[in-house]
Protein backbone atom coordinates (compact mmCIF):
# COMPACT_ATOMS: atom_id res chain seq x y z
CA UNK A 1 0.00 0.00 0.00
CA UNK A 2 1.23 3.57 -0.53
CA UNK A 3 2.12 5.47 2.38
CA UNK A 4 1.31 8.84 0.61
CA UNK A 5 1.31 10.86 -1.80
CA UNK A 6 2.07 14.57 -3.40
CA UNK A 7 -0.81 16.71 -4.44
CA UNK A 8 -0.77 19.29 -6.86
CA UNK A 9 -1.25 22.72 -5.59
CA UNK A 10 -0.06 26.55 -6.48
CA UNK A 11 1.38 27.62 -3.63
CA UNK A 12 1.53 25.43 -0.75
CA UNK A 13 2.10 21.54 0.18
CA UNK A 14 -0.59 19.25 -0.19
CA UNK A 15 -0.42 15.50 0.43
CA UNK A 16 -2.86 12.50 0.88
CA UNK A 17 -2.11 10.04 3.27
CA UNK A 18 -3.30 6.37 3.59
CA UNK A 19 -3.00 4.17 6.22
CA UNK A 20 -4.98 0.60 6.81
CA UNK A 21 -5.57 1.71 10.44
CA UNK A 22 -5.72 5.29 12.12
CA UNK A 23 -2.76 4.76 13.64
CA UNK A 24 -0.48 4.00 10.31
CA UNK A 25 -2.57 6.74 8.64
CA UNK A 26 -0.85 9.04 11.55
CA UNK A 27 2.63 7.54 10.93
CA UNK A 28 2.25 7.66 7.48
CA UNK A 29 1.13 11.61 7.89
CA UNK A 30 4.68 12.12 9.88
CA UNK A 31 6.60 10.66 6.95
CA UNK A 32 4.70 12.16 4.04
CA UNK A 33 5.89 15.44 6.35
CA UNK A 34 9.00 14.92 7.14
CA UNK A 35 10.45 13.52 4.08
CA UNK A 36 8.80 16.69 2.64
CA UNK A 37 10.92 18.69 4.24
CA UNK A 38 13.91 17.69 2.98
CA UNK A 39 16.46 17.78 5.87
CA UNK A 40 20.16 17.45 5.55
CA UNK A 41 20.96 15.06 8.33
CA UNK A 42 24.15 15.62 10.27
CA UNK A 43 26.86 13.47 9.65
CA UNK A 44 27.42 10.89 12.11
CA UNK A 45 23.91 10.79 11.80
CA UNK A 46 22.71 11.25 15.99
CA UNK A 47 19.36 9.42 16.81
CA UNK A 48 16.79 11.14 18.71
CA UNK A 49 13.77 10.52 21.15
CA UNK A 50 11.32 12.74 22.02
CA UNK A 51 7.96 11.90 23.91
CA UNK A 52 4.81 13.62 22.82
CA UNK A 53 1.15 13.83 24.57
CA UNK A 54 -1.66 15.81 22.54
CA UNK A 55 -5.33 15.81 23.14
CA UNK A 56 -7.85 17.07 21.36
CA UNK A 57 -11.49 17.25 20.41
CA UNK A 58 -12.10 14.74 17.11
CA UNK A 59 -10.06 13.02 14.84
CA UNK A 60 -9.05 15.99 12.46
CA UNK A 61 -7.70 17.86 15.33
CA UNK A 62 -6.14 15.11 16.64
CA UNK A 63 -4.22 14.95 13.16
CA UNK A 64 -3.45 18.32 12.75
CA UNK A 65 -2.76 19.03 16.63
CA UNK A 66 0.09 16.08 16.21
CA UNK A 67 1.33 17.20 13.10
CA UNK A 68 1.86 20.59 14.01
CA UNK A 69 3.44 19.52 17.56
CA UNK A 70 6.18 17.81 15.08
CA UNK A 71 6.48 20.41 13.32
CA UNK A 72 7.65 23.19 16.17
CA UNK A 73 9.83 20.39 17.78
CA UNK A 74 11.62 19.74 14.51
CA UNK A 75 12.21 23.76 14.08
CA UNK A 76 12.66 24.32 17.61
CA UNK A 77 15.04 21.52 17.76
CA UNK A 78 16.65 21.19 14.48
CA UNK A 79 15.31 17.55 14.00
CA UNK A 80 13.53 15.28 11.66
CA UNK A 81 11.34 12.67 12.68
CA UNK A 82 10.13 9.30 10.51
CA UNK A 83 9.07 7.13 13.57
CA UNK A 84 6.51 7.07 15.82
CA UNK A 85 6.00 4.80 18.69
CA UNK A 86 2.25 5.15 20.36
CA UNK A 87 2.04 4.22 23.84
CA UNK A 88 -1.45 5.88 23.62
CA UNK A 89 -3.64 6.27 21.02
CA UNK A 90 -7.41 6.59 21.76
CA UNK A 91 -10.03 8.49 19.21
CA UNK A 92 -13.37 8.12 20.85
CA UNK A 93 -16.49 7.39 19.08
CA UNK A 94 -18.87 10.08 20.67
CA UNK A 95 -17.73 13.70 21.78
CA UNK A 96 -18.24 12.43 25.45
CA UNK A 97 -14.34 12.09 26.02
CA UNK A 98 -11.44 14.12 23.68
CA UNK A 99 -9.17 12.35 21.86
CA UNK A 100 -5.77 11.82 22.65
CA UNK A 101 -2.00 10.24 21.54
CA UNK A 102 0.98 9.23 23.87
CA UNK A 103 4.23 8.67 21.60
CA UNK A 104 7.77 8.92 21.27
CA UNK A 105 9.01 10.02 18.27
CA UNK A 106 12.34 8.81 17.14
CA UNK A 107 14.84 10.74 14.29
CA UNK A 108 17.65 12.95 13.73
CA UNK A 109 19.55 15.92 14.14
CA UNK A 110 19.77 17.82 11.05
CA UNK A 111 21.85 20.24 9.35
CA UNK A 112 19.35 22.45 7.84
CA UNK A 113 15.73 21.89 6.13
CA UNK A 114 15.50 22.20 2.15
CA UNK A 115 11.69 22.91 2.80
CA UNK A 116 10.54 25.66 4.97
CA UNK A 117 6.60 24.08 6.41
CA UNK A 118 5.74 27.13 8.38
CA UNK A 119 2.44 25.12 9.52
CA UNK A 120 -0.45 22.40 9.04
CA UNK A 121 -3.61 24.00 8.37
CA UNK A 122 -7.41 23.49 8.53
CA UNK A 123 -7.83 24.46 4.64
CA UNK A 124 -9.15 21.25 2.63
CA UNK A 125 -8.98 18.89 5.67
CA UNK A 126 -10.30 15.60 4.59
CA UNK A 127 -9.94 12.26 6.71
CA UNK A 128 -12.23 9.71 5.76
CA UNK A 129 -12.51 5.59 5.69
CA UNK A 130 -12.70 4.15 2.54
CA UNK A 131 -15.04 1.57 1.25
CA UNK A 132 -12.03 -1.45 1.59
CA UNK A 133 -11.79 -0.41 5.73
CA UNK A 134 -8.51 1.88 4.87
CA UNK A 135 -7.75 5.37 5.71
CA UNK A 136 -7.49 8.32 3.92
CA UNK A 137 -6.59 11.56 4.85
CA UNK A 138 -5.71 14.79 3.17
CA UNK A 139 -3.58 17.53 4.67
CA UNK A 140 -2.46 21.53 3.42
CA UNK A 141 1.06 22.51 4.50
CA UNK A 142 1.59 26.35 4.79
CA UNK A 143 4.84 26.63 2.91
Amino acid sequence: MEKYEILEHRADLKIRIFGKTKKELFQNALLGMSESMKAEIESPAEKVKRKVRIESFDLPSLLVDFLSEILYLSQVNKEVYFEVKFKKFFVPLTSSRQAEIECELIGQKVERFGKDIKAVTYHDLDIRQRKNKTWQATVLFDI
